[in-house]
């Protein structure tokens, strides 16, 4: 799908990725509602949720999927990686160079790939400073 132009896009819909461009934090949508809310008091989270699914499928930013942890969004929708905490659900930009597998060459019995998602799991600093 091609990327709507700013012109286009709604007041909301431009606040929401705005905002999750300011921060490095990969948000869920309940934490880029409680962003945009400061700028849009009377913005509903339906709203918002509506419109991170459309910046996500136009390609303006990136939805986090994993599943049994929430979903969370990325300004920066550069392809890059991730690593994520095994104990809160952090997540983090991993800033190296890092070869993927070629998976998209293989043949695997009844599927047609066409992607693949490489993301690193660990423990945070935080999380690792609890432990003391």
């Amino acid at each position: 799908m091609e990327r709507q132009s700013a012109k286009r896009m709604t007041i909301q819909r431009r606040v929401i990725l705005e905002e999750l461009r300011k921060v490095t934090s990969h948000p869920t949508a309940d934490e880029v509602y409680e962003m945009v809310r400061r700028r849009l008091p009377r913005v509903s989270l339906g709203t918002v949720y509506r419109n991170l699914d459309l910046l996500a499928e136009s390609g303006e930013i990136l939805k986090l999927e994993r599943a049994g942890a929430q979903m969370r969004f990325d300004g920066n929708a550069e392809d890059h990686y991730h690593v994520r905490c095994v104990r809160c659900g952090r997540v983090a930009d991993v800033h190296a160079k890092v070869q993927p597998p070629r998976i998209l060459d293989c043949n695997v019995d009844g599927f047609t790939i066409t992607g693949s998602s490489l993301e690193f799991f660990g423990v945070c600093d935080y999380c690792a400073g609890n432990d003391a």
